[in-house]
C-alpha cells in the first residue's frame, strides 16, 4: 500500500509542510553525527520561514476552538469512547492556550539570535558554511553530542504549540473522510465535485506500489488525476492501462 496526499487550500498544505519539516528535524536533531545536527538546523531554519505566516497561529486557535465546539457535545453520547474525548478535548484546551501565550511571530527566538541568522544566511550559499567561512560554527559542530542535542531541544521548543496543534487538526481532519473506491481508465480519472464532496484535503491510497504516480488537480469544481510513469519508457508518460485506487475526501 502507498499512500499519496494533496491538500485543496493554502491552510492545510502549510500544515503539511510544517508537519513533514518537523518530524524530519525531530529525527536529525536526535541523532549523534554533526551532520546530523546540521540537517537538523537547516530544517528548523525552514520551520521559521513557513511558521512566520502572520495568520498561522489565529488560524489554529480557530481551528481548534471550532473543534472544541464540535466534539464537546460528544460528551453524552454512549457510542463515544469517552476516555479519548477527554484527553482530546484536553489537549485542544492545552495547546490553545500555549498558542494564545505566545505573542509575535513563530521564530522570533531564533531570529533574534545573530550567530544563528549568520549560519542561515551562509546555509544559502552552496558550500557556504565551510569551516573556514563559519569557525564558530565548526567549533559548535566539534562539541559533544549530548551539548548540541540540548541546544536544539532549546531551540525547537518554543515551536512545540504549533508542532502540536498542527498535529491535532491533521489528525481530525485525516480520520472524517469518505472513502469510495475508482478506477482509472487508460491511466485517467476525472470527477466532477458537488457540494457534497467539498474536501480539504485527498487520499489517494493504491493497492501495490506499481512505477507510476498519481498526478492531481482539483479545485472546488472538478478532480482530475492522471497516473504518470516515472522509470524507463514510461517515464512521464501517462500510463496507458486502467488503475484501481481508493480516494478519501477529508474534511473537518
Amino acid at each position: 500500500m502507498i499512500r499519496y496526499e494533496h491538500p485543496l487550500n493554502e491552510r492545510i498544505r502549510t500544515l503539511m509542510r510544517l508537519e513533514d519539516l518537523f518530524a524530519r528535524t525531530g529525527f536529525y536533531a536526535s541523532r549523534d553525527d554533526a551532520p546530523d545536527h546540521h540537517a537538523a538546523l537547516l530544517s528548523l531554519f525552514e520551520i521559521t520561514e513557513v511558521a512566520a505566516r502572520a495568520d498561522l497561529k489565529a488560524d489554529l486557535v480557530q481551528e481548534l476552538e471550532r473543534q472544541k465546539q464540535v466534539l464537546a457535545p460528544l460528551r453524552s453520547n454512549p457510542q463515544i469512547d469517552q476516555g479519548r474525548l477527554a484527553i482530546l478535548l484536553a489537549d485542544i484546551e492545552q495547546v490553545s492556550g500555549n498558542l494564545l501565550a505566545h505573542a509575535g511571530k513563530a521564530g522570533t527566538h531564533l531570529r533574534e539570535n545573530e550567530w544563528l541568522m549568520a549560519i542561515k544566511q551562509r546555509a544559502a550559499i552552496p558550500g557556504g558554511v565551510c569551516e573556514f567561512d563559519l569557525p564558530a560554527y565548526h567549533h559548535w559542530l566539534n562539541k559533544p553530542a549530548a551539548a548540541r542535542r540540548q541546544d536544539l531541544a532549546g531551540w525547537i521548543e518554543p515551536f512545540a504549540p504549533i508542532r502540536t496543534g498542527s498535529a491535532i487538526v491533521l489528525r481530525l481532519l485525516r480520520e472524517n473522510s469518505r472513502v469510495s473506491r475508482h478506477t482509472a481508465s487508460r491511466g485517467v480519472f476525472q470527477l466532477m465535485l458537488t457540494t457534497t464532496k467539498v474536501a480539504q484535503l485527498l487520499r489517494l491510497t493504491l493497492d501495490q506500489n506499481p512505477p507510476y504516480v498519481p498526478e492531481i488537480s482539483a479545485n472546488k469544481y472538478a478532480l482530475n488525476i492522471r497516473f504518470i510513469g516515472v522509470s524507463g519508457m514510461d517515464r512521464g508518460k501517462v500510463v496507458d492501462q486502467d488503475m484501481d485506487f481508493e480516494l478519501a475526501f477529508c474534511n473537518l
